[in-house]
């Protein structure tokens, strides 16, 4: 898809970019080039900058501008960062996952990253998992926020990708709520359940990665001496670290609820294994009784009637007596 050249930076950064600059919590500039974002900075205004998929090279323009550190410019660039805050001597560096789940209910990750000044925020998406769009959505819906500057900003990017772990989260739930009924379905499906089972615990196991290391995240910012979260944002930073807390929790009881779903289709497995060797057992005990009957009937050497139409009716009421007897008291006991 090609840019929008409203959007496009310039000045030797080749990828696609986003910028936006607010003073006195309004929304001053937007669109401008990477280039005029030291001028912004040095007119006052908080400003954020968005970059999709940069090299080193497209990170050069802002890295001396904003004084970010070789370690964290490296860490922006490189793939498969777990989730963290990072503290250096005039930024933070914020590594955060997003959840995403396909059509097919597959879950992927995808990394965005974040360089925290005093009057700046630069985000950088590895891939176009967050669209900007709901991003900028999301600062618009809260105007009156806006004068807390960058702390602003930045919980709405936190906000935006705690409420998708959250929405994952909810999605698997009603994929285990519906494995549920697959597992007391009265025609076993167990490769089905296990097929099903498995996809869900790899889904719950890559979120974990994502969601779990997100309080630490979060539990830092909170923290006063580094100066990121004012009073008037501090509620609103406690109620994103108490969404973390409960997906943090719902991600490990379904973790759980998959193990016992598992455990307990091997029970059901094992329960109809008995009463099919149960039913077995009580036919075969049937078969007993007509095999001694027609056994003892069928000697060649003479017995009581043989030859004989007695002997005969001695027989079928043996036969039909001692199987029917039996049959009903398996049956009394519930064994067929």
């Amino acid at each position: 898809m090609t840019a929008d050249p409203a959007y496009l930076a310039k000045n030797g950064t080749k990828c696609r970019a986003h910028t936006r600059a607010y003073l006195d919590g309004k929304v001053v500039a937007e669109g401008f080039d990477v280039a005029l974002v030291s001028d912004h900075l040095d007119d006052g205004h908080i400003v954020w900058l968005d970059l999709e998929k940069p090299t080193v090279e497209d990170l050069r323009v802002i890295t001396e501008e904003l004084g970010l550190h070789p370690l964290a410019v490296e860490d922006a660039v490189a793939e498969h960062q777990r989730p963290k805050l990072d503290s250096y001597e005039n930024h933070l560096f914020l590594s955060a996952l997003v959840a995403r789940l396909s059509d097919s209910s597959e879950l992927s990750l995808h990394e965005v990253d974040a360089f925290i000044t005093d009057r700046a925020l630069v985000t950088v998406r590895k891939s176009d998992s967050i669209g900007v769009e709901h991003l900028t959505h999301r600062w618009d819906g809260a105007p009156k926020n806006a004068g807390s500057g960058v702390g602003f900003l930045l919980h709405g990017l936190l906000d935006l990708i705690v409420d998708g772990h959250f929405a994952t989260v909810q999605v698997l739930d009603e994929q285990l709520d519906s494995l549920e009924d697959v597992l007391f379905d009265e025609q076993p499906r167990s490769r089905e359940l296990q097929r099903r089972s498995f996809e869900v615990r790899k889904s719950l196991v890559l979120l974990r990665r994502a969601v779990l290391p997100m309080r630490e995240v979060v539990n830092s910012l909170l923290r006063r001496d580094l100066g990121v979260v004012d009073e008037h944002m501090q509620p609103y930073y406690q109620d994103v670290y108490d969404h973390v807390l409960r997906a943090t929790e719902w991600t490990e009881s379904l973790r759980d609820l998959v193990s016992t779903i598992l455990e307990t289709n091997l029970t059901l497995q094992g329960n109809r294994l008995n009463e099919v060797m149960r039913t077995l057992t009580s036919w075969a005990a049937l078969l007993a009784v007509t095999t001694a009957v027609t056994g003892f009937f069928g000697q060649n050497v003479p017995y009581p009637g043989f030859g004989k139409e007695s002997g005969f009716v001695l027989s079928m009421v043996l036969l039909f007596g001692g199987t029917g007897g039996l049959y009903f008291f398996l049956k009394k006991r519930g064994w067929m």
